[in-house]
C-alpha cells in the first residue's frame, strides 16, 4: 500500500510540474523563446501569493486577481522586447537567463534569503487532504493537478477550435506564411506570453501552498521542468501534462522503493531511453497540440 499512495502522490504532484512547465513549453515550441525567465515568474508568483496572504490576510486562492495579471503583463512585455529586439532561439536562452538571474537579485534583495512558507493559520490548503479508503490527497497537490487538467484541457480546445488557436499554430509552423495570410504574430505572440506568464502565477501559488521559498528556488527546478517540456514534446499541450505525470510518479515511486537519492538517477535515465525512441515527445508530433 505504501508504494500504491507514493504513485498517487507523484500522480498528483505531477499536475504541478505540469503546471510549471505549460508556459515554458508554450513559449518554446509556438514563440521559439526558450525563456528561462519563465522560472522567475513562477518565483514571483509565489512570494506574491505569500505576501498578500501575509500581508493583506487574503486566502492563497484569492490573491491570483492581483499575481495573474501582474505577471501577464510581465510575460507580454517580455515577449514584446525580445522580439523588437530580434533575439533568436538560441539567444533567448542567454538572455532569458540574465533576466532570470536579475529577477533572483530582486527577489532576495525584497524579500532576503531567509526561508519563507505561508503560516499555517492564513493557510488552511496546507494541512488539509481527503481520504478514500487507505488512500490520502493531499488538498494542495490535488489542486495542482486538477487545474494542471482544466488548464489543459481548455488550452488544448483553445488551441484546436479557435481561430486565435489555429492561427498561433500556423505561425509556429511557418511564420512567413502566416504572416502571407494576414496573422498579426505579434499581437498573438504577446496574448500567448501572457498567458504563459498567468499560468506561472498559478504554479507559483500552489508550489508556496506546500513549499518554503528561497530566492534560489528556481534552480532546483530546472532539471525536472525541462524533463517535463522534452518528454511531452516542446509546445505539446496534452503532452506536457502526462510528461508530468509519469515523471512524478516514477520519482515518487523510486523514492519510497529505492531512495530518495536514487530518484534522479532513475528519472533520466528513463527520459534518455524514452527520447531515444519518441525523440519528438510522448504524444504525436502536433496532433496533441
Amino acid at each position: 500500500m505504501t508504494t500504491a499512495q507514493a504513485a498517487l502522490t507523484g500522480v498528483l504532484t505531477g499536475g504541478l510540474y505540469a503546471l510549471m512547465a505549460l508556459g515554458l513549453s508554450l513559449t518554446w515550441g509556438m514563440l521559439k523563446l526558450i525563456n528561462l525567465a519563465h522560472f522567475g515568474l513562477i518565483l514571483l508568483g509565489a512570494y506574491l501569493t505569500y505576501q498578500l496572504t501575509t500581508s493583506w490576510g487574503l486566502d492563497p486562492l484569492l490573491t491570483l486577481v492581483v499575481s495573474a495579471p501582474a505577471l501577464f503583463v510581465a510575460g507580454a512585455a517580455l515577449f514584446w522586447a525580445f522580439d523588437r529586439l530580434g533575439v533568436s532561439e538560441v539567444n533567448s536562452l542567454l538572455v532569458s537567463f540574465g533576466v532570470l538571474v536579475i529577477t533572483i537579485q530582486v527577489a532576495s534583495n525584497v524579500w532576503s534569503e531567509d526561508f519563507r512558507r505561508i503560516e499555517s493559520s492564513a493557510n488552511r490548503y496546507a494541512t488539509r487532504s481527503l481520504k478514500a479508503g487507505d488512500f490520502v490527497f493531499p488538498v494542495p497537490t490535488l489542486l495542482a493537478f486538477g487545474i494542471a487538467v482544466v488548464l489543459t484541457v481548455a488550452l488544448h480546445a483553445t488551441l484546436q477550435r479557435t481561430f486565435t488557436g489555429r492561427a498561433l499554430r500556423a505561425f509556429a509552423e511557418d511564420r512567413t506564411v502566416a504572416a502571407a495570410f494576414g496573422i498579426d504574430h505579434r499581437r498573438l505572440g504577446i496574448l500567448l506570453a501572457g498567458g504563459a506568464g498567468a499560468t506561472a502565477a498559478v504554479a507559483g501559488l500552489l508550489w508556496s501552498l506546500s513549499n518554503a521559498i528561497t530566492p534560489s528556488t528556481p534552480f532546483g527546478w530546472f532539471g525536472t521542468i525541462f524533463a517535463v517540456v522534452i518528454l511531452g514534446g516542446i509546445g505539446n499541450v496534452a503532452g506536457t501534462l502526462l510528461a508530468g505525470v509519469l515523471i512524478g510518479t516514477l520519482s515518487s515511486v523510486v523514492a519510497v522503493v529505492w531512495s530518495p537519492a536514487a530518484a534522479p538517477l532513475a528519472l533520466f535515465s528513463a527520459i534518455v531511453a524514452a527520447l531515444l525512441f519518441r525523440p519528438h515527445g510522448l504524444l504525436p508530433a502536433g496532433g496533441a497540440r
